[in-house]
């Protein structure tokens, strides 16, 4: 039976780099070669949720099989970046799983792009934007609803349930005002980096914090010995 899960967003939370944005200079460098020149998804100028759906909706019309098999292919080459990851959060991930809780990635990005850093480090549970697809697996552009904000909270409250866990024996780990939700729905919360909504609100109610501090990929053994 699940004892304790340990929720964590993924970009600039224990990736470095925002996933969506990395995983699209690939992209388009592949379009590119083929002579393609794609426009880039907006960065600004409307909410979140908004620039979420406007980025999914790039993706209309590509089989989703192309797409799993370019983020693998992403993935394969970011984690052997000196700076991939946060060291600190890397180390809390191994840490939990040496405890033997459960993981979940919590994230805004694709499942498409999230499933190999889960697969990578050893995540059973992905809760993460999911695009939909046509009778014959052509992404249609959409998307079910983006795990942003109120939509994080509500996938992590449904696991839990489905998993008969309490919230309060929970972890969870994030760095955008976003997270707040999610961070405030668990009983261990934890915030990366100094965003200023989460860093008043985390100081008002004794949250632990940790620094976003970049470094390679490290394999379990090894953050136990520089632990």
């Amino acid at each position: 039976m699940t004892r304790r899960i340990a929720f964590f967003d993924v970009d600039e939370t224990l990736l470095t780099e925002k996933s969506m944005l990395d995983f699209w200079r690939h992209w388009s460098a592949q379009l590119a070669r083929k002579g393609r020149e794609p426009q880039a998804p907006p960065t600004a100028g409307a909410d979140r949720e908004t620039l979420n759906r406007a980025y999914f909706a790039h993706f209309a019309g590509v089989q989703r099989a192309v797409l799993a098999e370019s983020a693998d292919r992403w993935y394969a080459h970011y984690r052997r970046g000196r700076r991939a990851f946060l060291l600190d959060t890397l180390h809390c991930l191994h840490m939990h799983c040496s405890y033997g809780d459960e993981i979940a990635l919590v994230t805004g990005s694709g499942e498409l792009l999230v499933q190999p850093v889960a697969d990578d480090l050893g995540v059973h549970h992905v809760l993460a934007t999911e695009q939909l697809s046509d009778a014959a697996g052509r992404l249609t552009g959409e998307v079910l609803r983006p795990v942003i904000g109120d939509g994080k909270e509500e996938a992590v409250a449904a696991l839990l349930q489905r998993l008969g866990v309490r919230a309060q024996d929970c972890y969870a780990y994030g760095d955008h005002s976003t997270d707040l939700a999610m961070l405030s729905l668990v009983g261990h919360p934890v915030v990366v980096g100094d965003d200023p909504v989460l860093t008043d609100h985390g100081v008002a109610h004794g949250w632990r914090f940790l620094k976003k501090i970049p470094g390679p990929r490290l394999t379990s053994a090894e953050v136990m010995r520089v632990s």
